[in-house]
């Protein structure tokens, strides 16, 4: 077979994304409505934080209107960083691919 390695990688994303759907359902059947699925260690680690007494010493400068706009914010920070990686990674290997002639 020509395509054995393609065929099995899709067959494996597609069992893990049953899976992962199934396991999903099973755990959002067991939650309360207030409760999140998938909440971040961040949220926890923020509220064992608050829950302590600590009080910040300053105040962001500014703070993002909602949610999407923070998520949006940190894409491009992510997107821009991707970027300039994989600018040196293709730089210095065109460079070793092609050395300058003398």
């Amino acid at each position: 077979m020509k395509y054995t390695l393609e065929v099995i990688t899709v067959l494996a994303v597609i069992v893990f994304a049953a899976l992962f759907i199934l396991q999903n359902a099973q755990l959002h059947r067991t939650l309360s409505p207030e409760e999140e699925a998938w909440g971040g260690t961040d949220d926890k680690a923020s509220q064992i934080i608050e829950s302590s007494g600590y009080e910040p010493w300053f105040t962001p400068v500014w703070e993002p209107p909602s949610g999407e706009i923070e998520s949006l914010l940190f894409s491009v920070q992510a997107a821009g960083g991707a970027l300039v990686i994989g600018y040196f990674f293709g730089y210095y290997r065109g460079k070793a691919t092609h050395p300058k002639s003398p």
